[in-house]
This record gives structure tokens, C-alpha cells and sequence, in this order.
């Protein structure tokens, strides 16, 4: 939209041109003017927002809709709009909603679409492709009963321009190592997405999550397991950590040996050094 100018006069007027249709001119010019400054004030990620659940309402199968608006300028915004399907909707359906769904977005760079089916929230990628990975993915999670629910998000960031950023939540400590790894290794049960993914999966008693370059953060996950094949862990944390690319902190129960639990793992992971942080429940 061109914006007004400030430099003089559309047209030079002397007293023999004032006839009353050039004196209506600068009226009508105002009110364009008016008229175009309401266009460029509405809120891009309000309408697309509402664009989005006009387009997807009635939908059969879906059971909510539900938007984001992120109005950064006039003329300038994004949104984010969830289907939520019924539960019970075979993955069938799912499927075709998520097909439905990537042509959508493919013609409206500035909407996300995402699903949300069977407490599994994934986004549709504009490529036909991804979207077929991230559906993969959904399938085994969804009949994973380690897992409770998940979302499957894309985060491009730098220069990963694919990269997808997953969160789950486990029953136990047990599944969340299983899930992390089954999410992460070539041969685990879970559909590996291409490009780079940042992962965290938490559950009753742990947490853990990639290293700061979003890789396996193998050495973490050793020094908990030495730990755990030989005492009680109460709880842990496997986490990133910007100096040492991954932070451990284990926490043994207090008739367990704290000395000999720390130097096992710090025996497991040589690298880490201090960043390994092995107590007691007390605090010793």
C-alpha cells in the first residue's frame, strides 16, 4: 500500500481553476485515504484466524477449533489454528484430515496447521513428505502405551531449516528412557523424522531431553544408567546445558552410597566433568 506523500499539492490550483469539481477532488482523496488506512489497520493474524475456523467449522470428525493470532504490523501476521478430532476417529480419517489440512497451508504461507488426535498434537508441514513422516510418527506413538501424550512440532531455527521439536510425557521413568531412545536411534520402534530434532520426554521421576546441538546426549543417559544398576534413583534430570552440552543431576535415595553413585557416573560420562551432579535426597 503506498503510503501518503508529504511533498506538495497533488496538482497546482490558481484562482481560475477552483471550479467546484476540482474543490471535490481533495474530499474524494481523503476519503480514500480513510479508506485505506482501515484496510492496512486490520490485524493480519485476526483474519487469518478467522479465516481459519470459518474454513474448517462443520468439519466432520472435528470436535474443536482452536486458533492463535500474532499481529506483529498492519498487513503482517501469522496464526496457528488446531483440529482437535473425536476420539475414537480412526487413524484412516486422521490421515486424510492431515492431507486436507497440508493443502491449506500450502496456500496460505502464514497459517500453521496442527491435529490434535488421541492426545498426540502434531503440525502438517507443507511438504507432502514431512507431513507423511510426522503421520508415521503419530501412528506409533498413538499405540506406544508408554506414552501419554506428545506434540510434534516444526522449529526451524538458524540454519536447521527442518527441524522439528517433540515433547512427550511417560508413564514412568522406565518409558521415558524407552520413548527417548525409541524416538531417537535409527532402530528404536518410532518413525525417525529427517533433518534435525530437539526432544524432551518427562515422566513420574525423570527428565531428559538432547544435548545443546539437539544430538543423543549419550554420555548423560550412560551416567544415569550406571547409577540406576546399582542404586536407588529417586530422581533425575538429563538436560542441555550450553558450556558442557549436557547436565546431569541424579538423585539417590539416602541409604544409598552418594560417593560411590557419584563416581560412577562420572565414571560413564569423562566428559562432563562437573557438570555431572550426583546427591542425596537430603541434599548430602
Amino acid at each position: 500500500m503506498a503510503r501518503g506523500r508529504s511533498a506538495g499539492p497533488l496538482f497546482k490550483e490558481t484562482a481560475l481553476e477552483r471550479t467546484p469539481a476540482r474543490r471535490s477532488m481533495p474530499v474524494a482523496l481523503r476519503a480514500l485515504a480513510r479508506a485505506a488506512l482501515t484496510v492496512c489497520a486490520v490485524d493480519k493474524g485476526s483474519a487469518l484466524a478467522a479465516n481459519f475456523e470459518k474454513s474448517w467449522a462443520g468439519t466432520p470428525d472435528v470436535a474443536e477449533i482452536r486458533t492463535t493470532k500474532n499481529n506483529t504490523l498492519p498487513f503482517l501476521g501469522s496464526s496457528t489454528g488446531t483440529l482437535t478430532v473425536d476420539e475414537g476417529t480412526p487413524a484412516d480419517r486422521v490421515t486424510q484430515l492431515a492431507g486436507e489440512l497440508r493443502e491449506y497451508v500450502v496456500r496460505r504461507s502464514k497459517v500453521t496447521g496442527r491435529i490434535t488426535a488421541n492426545d498426540i498434537t502434531f503440525t502438517v508441514a507443507a511438504d507432502e513428505g514431512q507431513t507423511g513422516e510426522v503421520l508415521a510418527l503419530w501412528r506409533s506413538l498413538t499405540a506406544d502405551d508408554k506414552v501419554e501424550r506428545a506434540d510434534i512440532h516444526d522449529a526451524p531455527w538458524k540454519e536447521a531449516a527442518v527441524r522439528w521439536r517433540i515433547e512427550a510425557t511417560a508413564v514412568d521413568a522406565a518409558g521415558v528412557l524407552t520413548a527417548f531412545k525409541d524416538m531417537l536411534t535409527e532402530d528404536g520402534r518410532h518413525r525417525h523424522l529427517t533433518g534435525v530434532t530437539s526432544l524432551k520426554v518427562t515422566g513420574p521421576g525423570l527428565f531428559v531431553e538432547t544435548d545443546f546441538h539437539d544430538a543423543f546426549p549419550a554420555e548423560a543417559i550412560a551416567a544415569y544408567e550406571a547409577v540406576l544398576a546399582q542404586h536407588s534413583i529417586t530422581r533425575a534430570t538429563l538436560r542441555r546445558d550450553a558450556v558442557s552440552n549436557s547436565a546431569v543431576t541424579i538423585i539417590v535415595a539416602d541409604s544409598a552410597d552418594v560417593a560411590h553413585a557419584r563416581e560412577l557416573a562420572r565414571s560413564a560420562a569423562p566428559n562432563l566433568g562437573a557438570a555431572v551432579e550426583v546427591r542425596g535426597s537430603t541434599g548430602s
